[in-house]
């Protein structure tokens, strides 16, 4: 009987010992990091989740539990220990010796464009007998650039040759102030710098300077994507993001300046998209960046307030395109009121199954089509 007593002491106080340990030490010289092996992907594209868990003591653990969750549009291949609802939360299960490394790889696909971030690693571990739970919040700061896929199709790509054919190259220009081409009317968007005041005397009404023309350096792209109806069409916006990726690489390529302006708010800092002019990898890498963070679940900004300053008043030496799958009234009439001051402008206007609203004559010589169905 006191064999039996005594041996029940010593492994109550080996327990009790066993269990103060691990309470006390379970998380020291121990890391856990979850990040993505690539940060920037493109829809569509398959990318990797890597689980790295470093135990660096003596101890082992006996049985270790790394929760964490990220956005359901990362869609992973093993689903195994996961759960998916408003977001994909999962719960991975290691067993790690003391010294030990394990690192596992999680493949998955960017299924929507975006940008996601792990914020955060809920860990759960027990003692050496698996009798109680220690639990632990630890801060990550992971993220991933999902781009936008830049749209192709043949009709589309057949309006880009047009317009670079039509448009390009007939006014891949900017007024040259050295040189004089002719005279004209005043008219109320021109500056009086531009007027002619020995013409104005002779003729008894304002003239103004019609200058020549150099090379163009930039293309300004401006994406609305207000949606007021009732339905709101997600489609239509991701396919005027789309289209915008499309544009800005073609015409990177080409060595020509892009700036991008948009009234999708940033999901970082809260503002419209406004890339200024640039050229080269790192303008596109900007757009794609800026692109990718348009948080369609914010309210958008008013598009004519947002931009009218910058469309009317600083567009000399520039080629304008507008990114637009709606025709409200406060944007066709900015679009009007450009037209009216003699500016070169091409509207890119998604549709579905060829179905084109009805927009007005002045409008329709002007716009592209771009079927999203034949993607």
């Amino acid at each position: 009987m006191i064999a039996l007593i005594t041996v029940g002491i010593v492994a109550w106080l080996l327990y009790t010992i066993q269990l103060k340990v691990y309470q006390r030490l379970w998380n020291r010289n121990f890391s856990v990091r979850i990040d993505f092996s690539c940060r920037e992907i493109f829809e569509s594209e398959q990318g990797e989740l890597l689980e790295i868990v470093e135990n660096r003591k003596h101890l082992p653990l006996a049985m270790l539990k790394v929760k964490f969750h990220t956005d359901r549009n990362l869609v992973f291949d093993d689903v195994d220990g996961s759960r998916v609802s408003d977001l994909f939360y999962r719960n991975d299960v290691f067993q790690i010796g003391g010294g030990e490394r394990i690192t596992r790889t999680l493949s998955f696909t960017g299924q929507k464009r975006g940008y996601y971030k792990i914020m955060g690693i809920d860990l759960v571990s027990t003692d050496l007998l698996m009798t109680a739970d220690m639990a632990e919040s630890r801060k990550e700061d992971s993220w991933l650039y999902v781009y936008p896929k830049p749209f192709y199709n043949e009709e589309f790509q057949q309006s880009l040759q047009q317009l670079n054919g039509e448009v390009l190259t007939r006014r891949h220009l900017i007024e040259d102030p050295l040189n004089i081409g002719g005279i004209r009317e005043y008219q109320p968007f021109d500056t009086m710098r531009s007027v002619n005041w020995k013409a104005t005397a002779r003729t008894g009404s304002l003239k103004v300077n019609q200058r020549n023309y150099t090379a163009l350096q930039t293309i300004r792209i401006f994406f609305n994507i207000d949606d007021l109806g009732v339905l709101k069409k997600d489609e239509a916006v991701e396919l005027c993001l789309r289209i915008c990726t499309a544009l800005s690489a073609y015409f990177l390529s080409q060595g020509i300046r892009v700036s991008l302006y948009g009234n999708g708010v940033d999901v970082i800092n809260g503002e419209p998209v406004g890339i200024e002019a640039g050229a080269g990898n790192g303008q596109m890498d900007q757009i794609y960046k800026a692109l990718a963070r348009v948080d369609t679940s914010r309210e958008r900004v008013n598009f004519a307030e947002a931009f009218r300053e910058k469309l009317l008043h600083e567009s000399n030496g520039t080629i304008t395109l507008f990114v637009s799958a709606n025709a409200y009234d406060d944007l066709l009439t900015l679009i009007r009121e450009y037209q009216d001051m003699g500016k070169e402008y091409v509207w890119f206007y998604p549709v579905w199954r060829k179905e084109k609203p009805d927009l007005p004559d002045w409008a329709q010589a002007h716009i592209r089509w771009v079927d999203g169905q034949e993607t």
